[in-house]
């Protein structure tokens, strides 16, 4: 009688495609350089705000430019917000799309546990920041204030540190981050909005409709002439993202609606037939990346971070007001609890391993710096509480604190890991076939169907034991 054969070990984190981690290592690049910028900027404000001359900032942040009979006659804070915002939304709109078609989020098994740990990431810090601000009225409609998690700020903690970090886990903290924008940005839509002005909404989503039909139908000539997306596609969404904003509904949701009406894929004569060049979304990620990185979210995070701290007393109350112990506690405790109680129930249930490399410290590493909030967390505070109050300034003080909190505990623990993860690199770089591609990406055909949590058995040359912490 034939033994049934046993069911080979998954193993977490898995790893993916060679193709999709090459993309996601060029995409982690981009954004160390902007999330240093985003501090360097964010550094700016604070100090120029709390200095004699920060009437002076008050007076730029608030200064009025725009068309007033389209009530676009904003203050340079509000254009930050809502318009450059827009840029960066726009982006997170193709990774999104590109992730679901092309990327790791096309296979359920290779969905379901970043899907799962970004939603246990925003459940459990909204839970406790309402348990924290419960008897505070005026602070329940803030919960959302902790449920963001900002990728380039982390990324560039990791770059400073000099972390090597290994590229599954990268993939799976940029996955999570991108599934945790989806949820910011549907909070943002369901709950950040009073009213709506149905003619502007109706007028907006036919104008991202033709946008779309028109990304989709040219999408070639797009692809050959750069110039043509400026002259073309660029005042179709201008005009998309002003009737957005006239009604009612955040801007920044207009830019997200564009990025998914952009087409991933190009055209293929045949099912079989291997794309010649990269996709739209992936051109136009490329084209607009250095704007949003560069300039967009530092511009933003100028505007957004400069909040008078009020000297040692200002320093006193806000670090005794419940706002910031609710925030800070969400952010630092929540979201590491958050995204590990969902990947350690999620992978007991697809009965996958963790990687005997790791340790689950690691994945509390990976969590501390989900913690992170900053970009979005600051847009919806501003969406939260009406500037000029005390809560619309503590809520900043509190979203910057905890960022800084959680940066530095994921780094004094990842950093403390790095020995581990130079092991692991010069495992993950062993080529034993010479083909190019490292053997950790060719378990069980990875190219062909990836997934962090499949079967596949350990990479050639690899010790089966590991080292203690």
């Amino acid at each position: 009688m034939a033994h049934p054969q046993p069911q080979p070990e998954s193993t977490f984190p898995e790893y993916g495609s060679y193709r999709e981690a090459g993309r996601i290592t060029t995409l982690l690049r981009k954004e160390t350089v902007g999330g240093i910028l985003l501090v360097i900027a964010a550094a700016i404000a604070i100090i120029w705000a709390n200095s004699p001359w920060s009437d002076a900032y008050v007076a730029l942040r608030d200064f009025e430019i725009g068309y007033e009979p389209w009530h676009l006659k904003l203050s340079l804070g509000t254009w930050a917000a809502d318009g450059l915002l827009a840029i960066f939304f726009f982006l997170v709109g193709l990774e999104l799309k590109r992730e679901f078609v092309d990327g790791d989020l096309r296979n359920f098994r290779t969905a379901i546990v970043p899907i799962m740990a970004a939603a246990g990431g925003v459940l459990v810090p909204a839970l406790i920041y309402t348990a924290i601000a419960s008897q505070r009225p005026e602070l329940h409609h803030g919960w959302a204030i902790p449920t963001a998690t900002d990728i380039a700020f982390a990324v560039a903690v990791l770059a400073i540190i000099g972390s090597h970090l290994p590229p599954a886990l990268r993939i799976f903290l940029l996955t999570l981050a991108v599934v945790d924008d989806l949820l910011a940005i549907s909070i943002i839509a369901l709950f950040y909005t009073d009213h709506i002005e149905v003619v502007p909404l109706i007028l907006a989503v036919a104008v991202i409709v033709i946008y779309g039909v028109v990304a989709q139908r040219f999408r070639a000539f797009f692809s050959r002439h750069a110039s043509a997306a400026w002259c073309i596609l660029l005042p179709v969404g201008a005009v998309a993202w002003a009737l957005m904003h006239a009604s009612g509904i955040h801007a920044t949701i207009a830019g997200v609606l564009l990025g998914f009406a952009i087409p991933v894929l190009h055209r293929k004569v045949s099912r079989d037939e291997a794309p010649a060049a990269p996709g739209l979304a992936e051109q136009f990620e490329h084209r607009f990346r250095p704007i949003s990185a560069g300039f967009a979210v530092p511009v933003f995070a100028f505007f957004a971070a400069g909040v008078s701290l009020g000297g040692a007393d200002g320093l006193r109350d806000a670090f005794t007001h419940p706002l910031t112990f609710a925030i800070m506690a969400a952010l630092v405790i929540g979201k590491p609890i958050g995204i590990l109680a969902s990947t350690w129930v999620t992978t007991k249930v697809l009965r996958a391993k963790l990687d005997p490399e790791l340790r689950w410290v690691d994945m509390v590493g990976v969590g501390l710096l989900a913690g992170i909030g900053f970009t979005v967390s600051l847009l919806i505070a501003e969406l939260t509480f009406a500037p000029g109050t005390q809560e619309h300034d503590i809520a900043k003080v509190a979203i910057l604190s905890a960022s800084i909190v959680a940066a530095i505990l994921a780094s004094l623990l990842l950093g403390s890991r790095n020995r581990r993860y130079r092991r692991m690199a010069l495992r993950d770089a062993l080529d034993a076939d010479g083909d190019g591609i490292p053997d950790v990406y060719q378990r069980g055909d990875a190219d062909e169907a990836s997934g962090w949590f499949k079967p596949g058995r350990r990479a050639k040359g690899t010790a089966d034991d590991s080292a203690p912490n």
